[in-house]
């Protein structure tokens, strides 16, 4: 009988490095997110002003993460969880501003749905639950970001470039639901693509947002 301990190879897949490109982009991104959040957003509400800083600073955080760690960092819970604050917050401030019947509801639900997906990650949940969580609370977030300032726009009760946001909410929707469905192990794309492309959504994302914000 052969005492010798089996040695069972597993195969595994190596980290997904962050190209030059990436990398450039990224930072383009912070820069456009410290610039929102220190002269982009003067002249709004109390509320609004907070919610903004909140999700712009954010965004400015989880781009230097990237940076540094790499997309191996998307897999930390705490990750997960933080980044879920960028639609919330920044939807809560559109309802905030456009939407008063709308306040105190949507509110009750960006923290509800903030608590939710905090707790489905921290601790252990059936099956796909944290991802089914996830993927509604950004949907939601990113479906308010997306149709106010289009409709809006189109009622012409604000300037027709403010539609910009509403297309920086398309971007953080398709780009939350992809990252979600990747987790549940139904990605909608191939991993490899989806992090090719997370750098230029979270660009573009912002650009429209700052712009967009400009108008709004």
């Amino acid at each position: 009988m052969d005492s010798r301990p089996s040695i069972v190879h597993r195969p595994s897949s190596a980290p997904m490095k962050i190209s030059p490109l990436a990398r450039i982009l990224l930072l383009l991104t912070g820069i456009l997110a410290a610039y929102q959040v220190s002269a982009g957003i003067d002249g709004f509400g109390t509320v609004p002003i907070i919610a903004y800083t909140i999700g712009f600073g954010v965004l400015l955080v989880a781009g230097i993460l990237l940076i540094i760690w790499g997309f191996e960092v998307l897999d930390s819970p705490s990750v997960v969880i933080i980044s879920t604050m960028i639609p919330l917050s920044l939807a809560t401030g559109l309802i905030w501003q456009n939407l008063s019947s709308l306040r105190t509801p949507y509110l009750v639900f960006a923290i509800g749905g903030f608590l939710a997906v905090s707790l489905t990650r921290l601790r252990p949940a059936p099956g796909k639950v944290p991802t089914l969580v996830l993927a509604v609370v950004h949907g939601i977030a990113g479906l308010t970001i997306f149709l106010l300032p289009i409709v809006f726009s189109i009622q012409g009760s604000t300037h027709p470039l403010f539609s910009l946001v509403g297309v920086g909410g398309a971007l953080i929707g398709l780009g939350g639901l992809a990252l979600s469905f990747l987790k549940a192990g139904k990605p909608i794309l191939s991993k490899e693509l989806i992090l090719k492309i997370l750098p230029v959504i979270l660009f573009l994302m912002t650009l429209c947002f700052v712009v967009g914000f400009g108008y709004g």
